[in-house]
This record gives structure tokens, C-alpha cells and sequence, in this order.
């Protein structure tokens, strides 16, 4: 009797050492196995999240807008943070109505923008407006009544004079300046990217 009792804890114990040797080679336990069957990244599969494309930087990720686009300045001041938020100091102070400005990143309610010298920083959406402008780069820079060196020239104007900008093509624009209207060569301008149309 007590042979069959010995034997049968040696079973016992034996089976009970085959199983932890089975968790400890890599195979999952019980409780792996329910919890790999709720948790994808256990089960073979990658978050839902991890399938996400990539955001586009050439896209804005508040607006859906081009990054970089051109804006200007709605007022005749606008602060420059250091950073997105009314805690950042302050950096730069534009000061002229109508600039035209490069925005380069968003967040929330705050755009990243610079001025045809790269000074800048992030300024507060409503201090923004999408109406389009140019800087004038060229002293005494001819507008033209066609896009054509040959026409008739409509007036000049000096440099950093800022224009409303009506219309773009290939190597002209046609601005607006104190109510005067004319092409000019877009490499007499600043608000306007390389061959842009417009609108």
C-alpha cells in the first residue's frame, strides 16, 4: 500500500514537473494564452494604430493647408512666441499691416511663421489672414500693364512696399498697390513661391 502511494506521488510530482519544464521553454501558459487572446501586440498582431500612414509635413496638421504657404499679417502688430502658448516670451513684433509671411508648422491654434529675413516664431491664428500679399524686392521695381518686358509700365514702386497679390503665372504676378495694377516679375517679389499660379 504504501508502495502504491509513493508511486502515485511520484506520478504527480513528475507530471507537475513536465508542465513547468513546458512553460519555461517558451511555450505560453494559460494565463499567456488569455491574455495574448485579448492583447494584439501579444496575439502577432501590431496596434491598429501602427497601421496609421505617416502624417505628410508638406500638409498642415490642424488645417489641411500646404506647409509652407504664404499668409499676412491682419493688423499692424502681431507678437512672435518662442513658442506655441501665451507662457512663451515674446521674440518679435511685426509691425507692418499686409506682410506677407511664410507659415512653417502648426499647433492648435498657433502658427509658425517667418518674414522674408527667416525672423519669426509662433503667432495666434486670428492675428493671421488668408488674403494673399507680396513684398516688393527691388528698388524702384517696374509693374507692367501685360506680363511682358515689352509693355507698357504701369508705375514702380520701391523697395518693401507690400501689395495685394491678384494673380500669379509662371515668372509674373499682378499686384495691387494703392490701387495702381500691373505685372511684375515674380523675382522682384517675396510672398510667392518659384512658378506659383495663383489663384
Amino acid at each position: 500500500m504504501k508502495a502504491w502511494v509513493l508511486a502515485v506521488g511520484l506520478m504527480a510530482w513528475s507530471f507537475a514537473g513536465l508542465c513547468a519544464a513546458q512553460a519555461q521553454d517558451g511555450s505560453a501558459t494559460l494565463e499567456e494564452k488569455g491574455e495574448a487572446a485579448t492583447d494584439p501586440g501579444l496575439n502577432g498582431a501590431a496596434p491598429s494604430d501602427a497601421f496609421a500612414p505617416p502624417r505628410d509635413p508638406t500638409i498642415g496638421a490642424i488645417t489641411n493647408l500646404p506647409i509652407p504657404r504664404f499668409v499676412s499679417l491682419k493688423g499692424s502688430q502681431g507678437n512672435a512666441r518662442r513658442g506655441p502658448g501665451l507662457t512663451h516670451m515674446i521674440d518679435w513684433v511685426f509691425t507692418l499691416e499686409g506682410m506677407p509671411l511664410k507659415v512653417t508648422a502648426e499647433y492648435e491654434h498657433w502658427r509658425r511663421v517667418e518674414d522674408i529675413d527667416g525672423a519669426g516664431g509662433w503667432i495666434h491664428y486670428s492675428l493671421l489672414s488668408g488674403v494673399r500679399t507680396v513684398l516688393v524686392t527691388q528698388d524702384m521695381a517696374q509693374a507692367f500693364a501685360t506680363p511682358d518686358k515689352t509693355a507698357a509700365v504701369v508705375y514702380q514702386s520701391e523697395m518693401g512696399v507690400v501689395g495685394k497679390l491678384l494673380q500669379c503665372i509662371p515668372d509674373w504676378c499682378r499686384i495691387s498697390v494703392e490701387g495702381q495694377k500691373g505685372w511684375m516679375l515674380q523675382t522682384a517679389l517675396w510672398g510667392v513661391t518659384a512658378g506659383e499660379i495663383y489663384p
